[in-house]
Order: C-alpha cells, then sequence, then structure tokens
C-alpha cells in the first residue's frame, strides 16, 4: 500500500474520505488508474461517470470488498485500521419477493440475535419504528418487504442503514429503479437527513440532474479522475464531454440552479 508523508497528511487532515493513487484490476484488465480525490466532511459529493467507469469498483475498494493498490483515508484512518462506521445503500436489493417477510422484521433480523421465528421482541420493534419514521414510512412496518416499490425500499434500507448511527453514507445509484416523483422525494429526504445529522454522503450516479441539484461536490471519473470541485466548477460542457466521450449539452457554463442556502444545490431536475 502506498503511505502519505506527514506534510500531505496536514493537507488532507480536513476530509471526510481521501482516495491516494488507488488502481485496481478485474481479470487483469484495469478499472481504475491512480485514482486521488477527496470528499469534504457534511458533504454529499457525488462521483459521475459512464458506464464501466470504475465507479462502483472505486465503491468496493472504500469498503475494502476487493483489492486495490494505493491508500485510501476515512476520517483520517488508512484503510481498514478501525474505520468509523459506515452506511451502504446497493443499487438494488436482491430477494425473494415472495418471502412472507415484513418490513419491521427485516430491520429487526439485523440487530437482534434470536431467529425471526420467535418474533421481534418490544424493544427492537420500537427501535424499527423510530427507524421508519426518520425516513417518514413507520406506516410501511407491517407491510411485506415483496409488496413494496422502488422507492419505498429505498427508503426502508435508508432506514436500515441509519439504524447504526453512520459517519460516512454511501449509495450506489439512489434514483436507479425509482420513477421520478420518488426519486425526489428520496433525495430531499437525504438532504435533510444530512444536514440534521452532519453526515457525510458518497454518491455514485450518471443521473446528471440529480447530481447538478443535489450534490455539494462532484468528481468526475472515467477510470481516472478528470475534474473535481463544486458541481459549478466541474460539471461543464467541456469536462462532461471528457468524461463520458460525447457533448454533453445538459449544463450552462457557471449556470447550476441552486436553493440559495449556503450557496449548495437543491433538490430536483433539471428542466
Amino acid at each position: 500500500m502506498a503511505h502519505v508523508s506527514n506534510t500531505e497528511s496536514a493537507a488532507v487532515s480536513d476530509r471526510a474520505i481521501v482516495f491516494r493513487g488507488v488502481s485496481a484490476e478485474m481479470d487483469g484488465i484495469p478499472i481504475l488508474e491512480d485514482v486521488s480525490a477527496s470528499a469534504p466532511p457534511g458533504s454529499c459529493t457525488a462521483i459521475v461517470g459512464p458506464n464501466g467507469a470504475g465507479k462502483t469498483t472505486l465503491l468496493l475498494a472504500l469498503l475494502g470488498e476487493i483489492p486495490f493498490r494505493g491508500e485510501i483515508r476515512l476520517f483520517g484512518v488508512a484503510n481498514t485500521d478501525g474505520l468509523p462506521v459506515i452506511g451502504y445503500i446497493p443499487q438494488r436489493l436482491s430477494f425473494d419477493r415472495g418471502t412472507p417477510v415484513t418490513v419491521k422484521e427485516f430491520l429487526s433480523a439485523g440487530i437482534q440475535r434470536s431467529p425471526l421465528w420467535f418474533g421481534v421482541p418490544r424493544q427492537y420493534g420500537t427501535l424499527c419504528l423510530e427507524a421508519l419514521e426518520r425516513v417518514r414510512c413507520a406506516h410501511l412496518a407491517e407491510r411485506r418487504l415483496g409488496a413494496l416499490s422502488g422507492g419505498e425500499i429505498q427508503r426502508v434500507l435508508l432506514a436500515l442503514a441509519l439504524m447504526r448511527d453512520p459517519k460516512l453514507l454511501i449509495l450506489d445509484e439512489p434514483a436507479a429503479g425509482v420513477d421520478p416523483e420518488g426519486g425526489l422525494l428520496f433525495c430531499e429526504l437525504l438532504e435533510r437527513i444530512r444536514r440534521e445529522r452532519d453526515l457525510t454522503l458518497l454518491m455514485v450516479s450518471h443521473d446528471l440532474a440529480t447530481v447538478t441539484h443535489h450534490a455539494t461536490h462532484v468528481i468526475c471519473l472515467n477510470r481516472r479522475v478528470l475534474a473535481e470541485g463544486s458541481p459549478g466548477e466541474v460539471l461543464t460542457r467541456k469536462t462532461l464531454a471528457a468524461t463520458f466521450g460525447v457533448h454533453m449539452g445538459l449544463v450552462q457554463e457557471g449556470a447550476i440552479p441552486g436553493n440559495g442556502v449556503h450557496g449548495e444545490p437543491s433538490c430536483g431536475v433539471i428542466k
């Protein structure tokens, strides 16, 4: 693994996440090439790029799921040495929709020791309801998990992730498989929770509308980092063309819509 000098360490000590010279291969094919980037604490940092750019691979490296070269620091901690609590919401939840498991049982399975067929102890049931209330879906507690829509499952997964009180929340394509209205609601919910809990969000997405209106920091990735900074600095025609390999006319130079709050973009859809 690569190491960071004392001078470099001081320069990145105020960052929640630091990728330093990260490279990874799959079946001998380079996927990530010397990736160096960072995410400010309390930010919503979006990693954008085309399919096959290595976005999910970078997340897996951060989570310690794949081997890589280089170094990843979380809140000043290198690689897997005493990592802070991380919440992770995958792109999709793979399960048998016919399984007769309720939302409350699904959440409780992650915290109780006894098998589900013994039921959900009252104290765990209360914790589950509180978690669902935080994401505004307490009404789903007794619904079968398999009967939920894509947006509802995303909120349940968010409730599950927040039950661990994470410092960092990682989301892989949070709008995938969710209708536009559900995606907007989920986006607004994430923004509220980020501010209330001072969470750092790391979001992988190829949905530039969501990124433009939701992210506070952007990393453009196509096997290597092509640009990094605020949405207004990064999401330009020139950078998007270099990242995606085509001319992207979605964002005008210096014209990132915002909500006027601390100069941060709001969540929504580009018109």
